[in-house]
């Protein structure tokens, strides 16, 4: 899962030889800025960007939906490792390798602006395996979160991340808590709140009150982390690594995502849950094929999404991918009520109300934002 990093507001100073990420509406600001730059060169680039975004975003929630859908379809169907949905979560990482391999010409160095490339390289691996061992530990809590928890609840409660983001970029990327931020932040608290103490959600799946409990507080966890991992992200990137083109991105992604993967295997051996796959196989009510299939489009689901992700970081930013992510969340219950036939009671629909809510006073306060940097580049322009 690990991929976007909370940034957005984070003060970072000048940095140089650098693509620097922002949220407004045009690509990344030149290294060498031209006053000659023809008018229809700059609304084609425009509307290349807002293409980009798009295709980014449907990436991003087209994935991460289909994703989440098909881990509880796993568990539905009579599958129960958990360290197996552990590992499908970032098992389809050489799927970024096309990506990479497809952008190499556009971002070829991948290296660090540091006076010695052999310590460069032991910090960044010692990066890697540190973050992608937390990775591992995340992605357990969120498939022992979907197996106690249906899938509204577990999507609703995941949208706690976007408060946990914002309170971790405050803390580690200086993120500015604004009254729009600060208000999201209360919001989507009490929405997790609100399904913490639900007592309709007792009998859910048959499960006891115990393991609902377990669930709730292991995804509410495993969103905690993901957000902690974003930031520490993005201080590696600015304290470290000193560079955020794409292919540093997709670096981050792909060798964090083979770490927890390596992780998530030697979890499943020693567990001993690997003794029990060929059973689950067998026994899994759709039939032989449609286990293989659905553990297969489960792991290539999450790299479309992690498409997105770095696609997003990389065009607008690293927060706004964080907060598309995060849109995603409230919608999923509605399909799970569709194909799961989830109950959806008035506590879960104010949660989920509540959720929307929070995600639009964040973005809102990213359209401020947005705005305020736009002008300062007009103004920037007007006075060079």
């Amino acid at each position: 899962m690990a991929g976007d990093d909370g940034s957005g507001g984070s003060g970072g100073g000048n940095r140089e030889d650098e693509v620097h990420v922002q949220i407004a509406g045009s690509s990344k600001p030149e290294t060498s800025s031209t006053n000659e730059t023809a008018p229809q060169n700059s609304h084609t680039k425009h509307w290349h960007w807002w293409l980009m975004v798009t295709l980014n975003i449907f990436f991003l929630v087209a994935g991460q939906t289909a994703s989440t859908l098909l881990g509880r379809f796993y568990y539905n169907q009579g599958g129960n490792s958990k360290w197996m949905s552990t590992f499908v979560q970032t098992a389809g990482f050489p799927v970024l390798f096309v990506a990479l391999y497809l952008f190499r010409s556009k971002s070829p160095s991948t290296q660090t602006t540091t006076s010695n490339p052999e310590t460069s390289v032991t910090k960044i691996t010692l990066i890697y395996v540190v973050l992608g061992l937390i990775i591992a530990a995340d992605d357990l809590m969120y498939s022992y979160g979907l197996l106690y928890l249906p899938v509204s609840t577990y999507s609703l409660i995941c949208a706690s991340q976007l408060a946990f983001n914002a309170v971790f970029s405050y803390v580690l990327n200086a993120q500015k808590f604004t009254p729009f931020i600060f208000n999201s932040v209360i919001l989507l608290t009490f929405s997790a709140a609100l399904l913490g103490v639900d007592e309709d959600s007792q009998g859910t799946n048959g499960l006891s009150r115990g393991k609902y409990i377990l669930g709730f507080a292991l995804t509410l966890g495993a969103s905690a982390t993901y957000s902690l991992i974003l930031s520490l992200m993005q201080v590696a990137f600015e304290k470290v690594i000193k560079k955020e083109t794409f292919s540093v991105v997709l670096n981050m992604q792909i060798y964090t995502a083979l770490v927890a993967t390596v992780a998530s295997l030697i979890g499943l051996f020693a567990s001993g849950e690997w003794k029990t796959l060929e059973g689950e196989m067998h026994a899994f009510s759709s039939g032989r094929v449609s286990y293989v299939m659905t553990l297969l489009w489960t792991a290539v689901s999450w790299q479309i999404a992690s498409v997105g992700v770095v696609g997003l970081i990389f065009v607008v930013s690293s927060l706004f991918s964080n907060v598309i992510s995060t849109l995603a969340l409230p919608i999923i219950p509605i399909f799970a009520v569709i194909f799961f036939h989830d109950k959806m009671d008035g506590v879960k629909i104010i949660a989920m109300l509540m959720a929307i809510w929070g995600f639009v006073s964040y973005g809102y306060q990213l359209y401020v934002s947005d705005k305020k940097a736009r002008k300062t580049s007009v103004s920037v322009e007007e006075n060079s």
